[in-house]
């Protein structure tokens, strides 16, 4: 079996090894792949490797021997998925493999703005410190999580996670989800004008669709408090970036913590990267070492079920 890894770099930078794919067929592995020179490079193998690749019906027409596209991620909006099923060709993902790094960086995010760990360190480093006449100095106006309301948006692994953790750190949490379960201790379920109204911090933590594409907008921002803050690790569709950076350049609200962006890369305009008050990673919160290990077995793992005729984590 000829195995073609489309994009493996993002995965892999060189610290972990591709032997659990090899260990299963011919492997090729290809650091980027663009659009135009997927179908070459496939030529005629049966398994395809990608992550952020765009699959369509054209490439897959142009790939009648195609059997199996494993995703070496948890979302696959790249995927013609419904293309796929027409033609047998079987899509996996890998669900939650990298919850727990998500969720540190979102509280890492959180704690740039309330504690300005970074802030304070550079201005040590620029010998403000030597030069205070007090044994401490703290005009970065420092908070404490403990009693703030925490909005939780999307209520899956992450989500649930991220109530863990604020719920440990003395936080009360508001939960906004399609899919509600019976109520449990540590969080209240409420509409999304209650939670933007009563959050002093909105994380975001639910796929994009259709229906929720841009529903951070001027509207939303609007019923937000003026000194909350906004962090977002999930997609960046989510929000409408003019809007978020507008409301932020007018001090409506006091900041926004982003891992993702609408378009990736970013593009040297974005709005969120030129705002006041934004703190903009580039869409890492996913790829801690372990995290990727994780990613590279149960990908691999995958694989090797479909070969066994016992398809894991059909999409």
């Amino acid at each position: 079996m000829e195995i073609v890894v489309l994009d493996g770099y993002c995965l892999n930078h060189g610290d972990l090894d591709w032997k659990a794919f090899e260990a299963l067929g011919d492997l090729r592995v290809y650091d980027r792949t663009p659009y135009p020179e997927i179908a070459a490079r496939m030529g005629a193998a049966e398994v395809m490797i990608t992550n952020k690749c765009t699959i369509d019906r054209g490439i897959l027409d142009a790939l009648p021997r195609l059997k199996y596209i494993g995703v070496l991620a948890t979302g696959y909006n790249n995927i013609d998925v419904a293309a796929c099923r027409e033609r047998g060709v079987v899509v996996t993902n890998v669900p939650a493999y990298s919850t727990e790094s998500v969720v540190q960086s979102v509280f890492g995010l959180i704690f740039e703005f309330y504690i300005k760990i970074g802030s304070q360190s550079a201005s040590v480093k620029r010998g403000d410190w030597e030069r205070s006449p007090d044994f401490c100095y703290y005009p970065w106006g420092l908070k404490e999580l403990y009693g703030k309301t925490l909005g939780i948006i999307g209520f899956g692994a992450i989500g649930r996670r991220v109530k863990e953790v604020a719920a440990a750190f003395g936080m009360k949490v508001l939960v906004n989800t399609r899919t509600k379960r019976l109520p449990e201790d540590g969080f209240e379920y409420a509409d999304a004008d209650r939670l933007l109204k009563e959050s002093d911090i909105v994380t975001l933590h639910c796929p994009l669709t259709d229906e929720n594409k841009g529903m951070i907008n001027a509207e939303a921002v609007s019923k937000m408090k003026r000194d909350a803050i906004i962090i977002n690790t999930a997609r960046g569709g989510l929000i409408v970036e003019s809007d978020l950076g507008e409301a932020l350049k007018k001090g409506l609200i006091a900041g926004a913590g982003v891992d993702v962006l609408d378009t990736e890369p970013a593009r040297k305009d974005d709005p969120l990267i030129a705002a006041e008050n934004t703190i903009v990673t580039p869409h890492t919160a996913w790829a801690t070492a372990e995290a990727r290990g994780r990613l590279m077995k149960a990908a691999a793992d995958n694989l090797a079920a479909y070969i066994q005729g016992e398809p894991l984590n059909v999409v």
